[in-house]
């Protein structure tokens, strides 16, 4: 089953941001609907139920980024 993820990430500014987020989350396995916005700071994306808070925190950190 896949669930729904809304996350509020801190530091984006630019497409460049954008991308480094996007290509991270991508990382995730079953990661689709991947939609990322620096200007509100926010990405969605939806994951496989075997997806934890701690992995999805790992690529944004990996990527420069934190959660909020």
């Amino acid at each position: 089953m896949s669930k729904v993820i809304d996350l509020k990430v801190e530091g984006m500014t630019c497409g460049h941001c954008e991308m480094s987020v996007t290509k991270g989350l991508q990382k995730l396995p079953g990661a689709s609907d991947i939609q990322v916005s620096s200007s509100a700071g926010t990405a969605h994306l939806t994951v496989d139920d075997s997806v934890d808070e701690a992995q999805i925190k790992a690529v944004v950190e990996e990527a420069g980024f934190k959660l909020s």
